[in-house]
């Protein structure tokens, strides 16, 4: 009866020692790669990417499993076509930020020009 009590003990750490591996390193590393499965999978024409190499580009055409960016400087600019596995981190587009910002400029230009309107009826 003895040596029951301590395989007892012995499968309950084996247990603790499993589920403390699965929280500590399994699980977040699942976690990690389906965030960079969406990151990729969001992936759209216009975005900065920067790959695994440490090239950064303008993403200019997305294929199925291949990207082509364009790289260089505003006098200079090359294309080049690579795996989408080999983006490490992506900046989206500013265009429907710039997009927002000039409605809301429009919008503030709009409330001045009234109140200007206004003052001057006064």
């Amino acid at each position: 009866m003895q040596g029951m009590e301590g395989l007892g003990g012995t499968i309950l750490w084996l247990v603790v020692m499993i589920a403390i591996f699965y929280f500590m390193l399994i699980r977040p590393e699942n976690k990690r790669k389906k965030q960079v499965k969406a990151m990729l999978d969001a992936l759209k024409v216009g975005d900065s990417v920067t790959t695994i190499g440490g090239i950064i580009g303008k993403v200019l055409k997305v294929k199925d499993d291949k990207v082509c960016i364009e790289i260089g400087d505003r006098t200079q600019k090359f294309p080049m076509t690579i795996k989408r596995e080999a983006v490490a981190t992506v900046v989206p587009c500013k265009k429907a930020k710039k997009e927002k910002d000039v409605e809301l400029i429009e919008e503030a230009t709009e409330e001045v020009s009234e109140v200007a309107t206004e003052e001057t009826a006064e």
